[in-house]
């Protein structure tokens, strides 16, 4: 199954069913839409964009940040669409691979790379 590296907190957000579309700069593969893949989540963390979420999503109940499992899958999601636009506080565009049925998953210890990568 295909992965995709979504730093955290992004990758918690969407494992959890909080965060519907990831922004890209690209578009995926056409052939992984209606597909399932895995999130990765690296070894880095977003500092300003768990700061983001703190200051405009209080209703979202986010860990504490040296509790975010990093370095691995943690998850998966189904890619149900490629959008522009999508009506969502998460899209910023200027793609988002809108994504459902978000699926936690046990910690599993993986290298990340750049893009859509075999896991």
């Amino acid at each position: 199954m295909k992965a995709l590296s979504v730093r955290q907190p992004w990758a918690w957000l969407i494992v959890h069913g909080y965060k519907d579309v990831e922004n890209r700069t690209w578009a995926p593969p056409p052939h992984l839409i209606g597909q399932r893949f895995y999130i990765h989540a690296p070894k880095t963390f977003d500092e300003s964009g768990y700061a983001w979420v703190r200051r405009h999503c209080p209703d979202v109940p986010l860990p504490t940040k040296e509790t975010f499992q990093r370095g691995g899958i943690i998850g998966s999601v189904v890619l149900t669409q490629c959008v522009n636009r999508w009506p969502s506080r998460w899209f910023a565009g200027p793609i988002g691979f809108v994504v459902t049925e978000p699926l936690p998953s046990a910690f599993r210890e993986c290298p990340g790379h750049l893009g859509f990568f075999k896991a």
